[in-house]
């Protein structure tokens, strides 16, 4: 008796469609979670990531508490964050943790909205900065001060939210032309900046020194100063927008094909693009209203957060991470380098995007 030749079979071609679908992620370094009715498509590695940046993250802040003109041990600030009080409320209750909370939250938003303007215009070189956002808030920041719009320094940072948004809305306008191109979008906002930056610049020239001053310290982004009262609010922003930022975790996935791909799959990709760019839009708005602009962090942390992931699209949970990184860190050394003097956190992170941008430049010129 003689049995037909078998031909070996591998699960995927034995499988059937559905099955398929549900094996293809775990080869591809991907992992459904379901619970109940709600499922997550999770990146192994990018999830390592993002735990490795929360213990990274958590150290600094630590070593930031410590840190400074006066050595706190660790013990100490501990004591202090459980309320025990003690001999160094002053210092790390009031000055500290207010202070790395608030880079915290700032390198989270401006991490987050980088990844979404980078995903809408499929540019790594592009960022809040660049298509207005923090050249708003500055030029509608001296506009008030120079008419006396407003009077108490505590309604700047709403100030600011509200140039920064207008600078974005115009943008967008002059960038539709039946549609909107990403390169179109994005020299529209170094435009849209370069003639706002001229009008800062303008103020600045006629304007009192103590005024001038005053701006300028705005401009180059600071942490200096500030604590809860500018904390707050952004802390309100983060948790309203936790919702669109799980839709637009989903919206990346098909966003990062191209535009006839994505509208075959069912994906309306110019309402899409536009809820992502106000997101993005709006996260950088309040973070720099805030602490002011802070350069390069929307640029660089999404960049890096994506190399350490190895993703294909821009992922949002290590981008806030590694954004928060950025800040914290930075403002760490900024308090650190020189003392008594503070160095503001923008002109240290400015500092060292600038030979990373010019990086990325080369590369893609390379291409």
């Amino acid at each position: 008796m003689t049995t037909a030749p078998t031909t070996p079979t591998t699960p995927a071609a034995s499988a059937t469609p559905t099955e398929r679908r549900a094996t293809y992620p775990h080869s591809a370094g991907l992992r459904v979670v379901r619970h109940r009715h709600l499922s997550l498509l999770l990146h192994r590695r990018a999830a390592a990531v993002v735990t490795v940046l929360l213990l990274l993250l958590a150290g600094v802040m630590l070593l930031a508490a410590c840190a400074g003109q006066t050595y706190v041990p660790p013990g100490e600030v501990w004591r202090v964050l459980r309320g025990h009080g003690g001999p160094y409320d002053l210092v790390v209750g009031e000055l500290r943790v207010p202070r790395i909370v608030l880079g915290t939250l700032v390198g989270a938003a401006l991490g987050l909205s980088g990844a979404l303007v980078q995903t809408v215009t499929r540019n790594p070189l592009a960022s809040p900065d660049v298509i207005g956002v923090g050249h708003g808030a500055a030029a509608a920041t001296v506009l008030a001060l120079a008419t006396g719009t407003v009077a108490s320094p505590g309604a700047l940072p709403a100030v600011a939210v509200t140039g920064g948004l207008a600078a974005a809305a115009v943008v967008y306008v002059l960038a539709w032309r039946h549609g909107m191109r990403p390169s179109r979008f994005v020299l529209t906002g170094v435009g849209i900046g370069v003639a706002l930056s001229a009008v800062v610049q303008l103020y600045l020239t006629d304007s009192e020194l103590a005024a001038a001053e005053q701006v300028k310290l705005w401009l180059t982004g600071s942490l200096n100063g500030r604590g809860w009262e500018q904390a707050g609010p952004l802390a309100r922003v983060l948790l309203l927008s936790l919702p669109a930022l799980v839709w637009a975790s989903r919206a990346l996935r098909t966003l990062g094909l191209d535009a006839d791909t994505a509208a075959a799959l069912g994906v309306r990709v110019r309402r899409t693009q536009l809820g992502l760019t106000v997101l993005g839009v709006v996260l950088a708005a309040v973070a720099t209203g805030a602490a002011g602009p802070v350069g390069f962090v929307a640029l660089t942390g999404p960049q890096l957060a994506r190399r350490l992931t190895r993703t294909p699209q821009l992922p949002l949970a290590a981008s806030a991470l590694t954004g928060a990184l950025i800040v914290v860190g930075a403002d760490l050394v900024a308090r650190t380098l020189m003392p008594p003097l503070e160095i503001p956190v923008g002109a240290l992170t400015s500092l060292v995007g600038g030979p990373y941008l010019l990086w990325l430049l080369g590369r893609s010129g390379r291409r």
